[in-house]
């Protein structure tokens, strides 16, 4: 941490925490206090997009350069100084966080990248901007920012575009040009910016899409039909849309009449435009949302008809046009349904909280060469290998079929869309094109690792020091995703096809299309039956769902890894076409080193140090699945830190299917075991 005071305040630069949705992170910023305070307010920080975990690092390299990593080592923010010459960095007495070089000059400065306050000598050029923090206790970039003109200072709420509701002109005391940029700078105090939620009068004072009335209470407009408060107890966080709108489907908008309403950005060019082309105008701006209609109607002229048969004939082709009209409207109605059904399915993954980089279909046709080279297929959709301008590989996944895209991209990108963790593939971006759907991930040179434990369909035998690592890579994935991660994350598919290997044959899960998000106060949830045949825990057939469902699936993975065959196998003898089956007989028969893979002469070696490996499978075996390990007590057992459980029930098979296989009645499954009920 860097300290630095002055006759009447002083500044420190280093790490600042923030509880933000009852969770601590922290920031790399510049604070300032009154001399000998303890009231420190933040005037400068590094990505404040960005909060990083504990034990995050700031690190000046060797090449002169200021880096932040978070606590799985990706970089959160640089100076991008390296190769600079910079020897030294200091925070002077001003607030500013400086790089310098040999001849002491300025390499880099904080002063260049204000964040919400300007300090004394601290200008403020036309291309930058003042942006205020969400809140007092969250320096994340809020609504509001300010920006230098030609003129003077702007006041602007961040919509699409800027909309400004406030100005003011200011002299040559506070502005000047510096290389033909207009500036803007306070030399005795300090322009903080930020919004008092005090004293109304500024934009979106109640929140967004909510009105702020005469006598300051907050309310949604159209409330239950159009718009619901984000919070009922606090009124001025706003109103979330019932039906979120639609850009490209102005045939499905109306409006809805506000009066006496003061709207704060000028409507002057609108002044002498009549109602309907006003309409018109806002229906095709995707950002206008506010404007008044009037509905203009006209009384059909009655006119005598002193004929009886007049009267039956207006009133048969009176009834023939009203059912046309009704059907006319409910073919309509359902043509513009499905319309709209496709569009709000496009529109939903566009508001998908935390999604990473969206390519377009162009870049990706371009990067994988038109699709060419198949990586595999599995239940979801086909992979195709790629290469980005960067000249990084990635791996394309193109989502098949139309029902269940949405929630396998959901559950994807709530997944690991925002993480990023050794053991886990990254996912680097996702595309939607009409009807197509793709999810981008890092490419994984070696695949996945069914193609290296089956005997038979292998490239080569792996030795078990290498099983051993890639075991030890799973159990390391699967304990984040249960205990590190903010929030509790149940993969549900575990299986060799959904583990792959990089140059180096380290292990990352993928395919998290499956998972499900849950607190992590809960023990256990109800859902709908999902995973692979074979990988599936006895307890998900009644639907219950918790973390130890990930640790059965493991279990059989370690199982298939130290046996070299699948779990059900039909190459085998019947009755050991289960590896299951297999391991609690040779449990009983006390053979268990008869199980280990006979393929590989290594493994053949060190067979003692597998069986015990093969404990730590029955452990993670067992039916009641409350007498199951937590993964972090098996990443424990593999390193040899900790004992597996001496008292386990080595009946692993259901009884009916060990009746069933005993006298030659077992159905095998389909070659596509993937199970999906909803």
């Amino acid at each position: 941490m860097l300290l630095t005071k002055t006759n009447v305040a002083q500044f420190t630069c280093g790490f600042s925490s923030e509880l933000v949705d009852g969770s601590t992170s922290y920031l790399f910023s510049i604070s300032i206090s009154k001399l000998n305070g303890d009231n420190w307010q933040s005037v400068w920080s590094a990505n404040r997009h960005y909060k990083v975990d504990p034990n995050a690092i700031l690190n000046f390299t060797a090449s002169g350069e200021l880096v932040l990593q978070d606590a799985d080592g990706s970089i959160v923010w640089t100076t991008n100084t390296a190769g600079k010459s910079v020897v030294g960095i200091n925070l002077t007495d001003t607030g500013n966080l400086v790089l310098f070089d040999v001849k002491n000059s300025i390499v880099w400065q904080s002063f260049d990248h204000p964040t919400d306050c300007l300090l004394p000598g601290q200008n403020l050029f036309q291309d930058q901007k003042l942006i205020s923090s969400v809140s007092l206790h969250n320096s994340s970039e809020g609504m509001y920012s300010l920006q230098v003109t030609d003129k003077g200072f702007v006041a602007y709420v961040e919509s699409n575009p800027p909309q400004a509701y406030y100005s003011r002109l200011v002299g040559k005391t506070y502005t000047g040009t510096n290389k033909g940029r207009r500036y803007m700078s306070f030399l005795n105090g300090i322009l903080a910016f930020f919004i008092s939620s005090s004293k109304p009068g500024y934009p979106l004072v109640c929140g967004r899409s909510s009105i702020c009335s005469t006598n300051q209470q907050c309310s949604c407009p159209g409330i239950l039909e159009y718009f619901r408060p984000v919070n009922d107890r606090q009124p001025n966080l706003g109103c979330d849309e019932i039906t979120p709108l639609t850009c490209n489907s102005t045939q499905d908008q109306d409006f809805i009449v506000l009066e006496n309403i003061k709207y704060f950005t000028s409507t002057a060019d609108m002044e002498r435009v009549d109602m309907e082309t006003c309409k018109q105008a806002c229906l095709n701006n995707c950002s206008c949302s506010n404007t008044t209609a009037f509905i203009k109607v006209q009384h059909a002229t009655s006119h005598r008809v002193s004929h009886n048969v007049a009267r039956v004939v207006g009133s048969i082709f009176g009834s023939f046009l009203l059912l046309l009209f009704v059907a006319i409207g409910f073919i309509t109605y359902v043509y513009h349904k499905r319309k709209r059904d496709v569009e709000m399915e496009e529109e939903y993954l566009n508001q998908v909280p935390g999604m990473p980089t969206r390519f377009s279909y162009e870049e990706l046709k371009t990067a994988t060469k038109n699709f060419s080279k198949k990586l595999g297929e599995g239940g979801f959709g086909s992979v195709f290998e790629g290469s980005l301008k960067d000249t990084s590989k990635i791996a394309v996944k193109r989502l098949e079929g139309l029902s269940h895209i949405k929630k396998s991209v959901l559950a994807e990108v709530q997944s690991i869309g925002s993480i990023h963790y050794v053991n886990l593939v990254r996912l680097r971006g996702f595309c939607t094109s009409k009807s197509q759907h793709f999810l981008v991930y890092d490419f994984m040179s070696n695949g996945s690792l069914d193609r290296w434990i089956y005997h038979g369909k292998r490239e080569h035998i792996l030795e078990w020091k290498c099983r051993k690592k890639i075991i030890l890579d799973i159990a390391k994935g699967v304990a984040y995703l249960h205990e590190e991660c903010r929030q509790k994350i149940v993969h549900l598919d575990i299986k060799p096809q959904n583990i792959l290997l990089d140059n180096d044959f380290n292990a990352k899960l993928s395919d998290f299309g499956l998972s499900k998000l849950i607190d992590k106060t809960q023990t256990e949830v109800m859902t709908t039956l999902k995973g692979t045949f074979g990988y599936i825990a006895p307890e998900c057939w009644s639907s219950i769902i918790t973390e130890e469902v990930d640790v059965y699936s493991f279990g059989i993975v370690l199982l298939e890894i130290l046996c070299g065959r699948k779990h059900f196998d039909r190459s085998q003898q019947e009755e050991d076409w289960l590896l299951l089956f297999v391991f609690q007989k040779c449990w009983e028969q006390g053979t268990l080193l008869d199980m280990v893979d006979k393929h590989s002469e290594d493994m053949q070696v060190h067979k003692n140090e597998v069986v015990e490996t093969m404990k730590v499978a029955s452990w993670c075996l067992q039916r009641n699945f409350k007498r199951r390990p937590s993964m972090s007590s098996v990443v424990k057992m593999l390193e040899g830190v900790m004992n597996v459980e001496s008292n386990l029930d080595y009946n692993f098979t259901d009884p009916s299917i060990h009746e069933q296989v005993t006298h030659g009645l077992f159905i095998a499954p389909p070659l596509d075991g993937r199970l999906c009920l909803s």
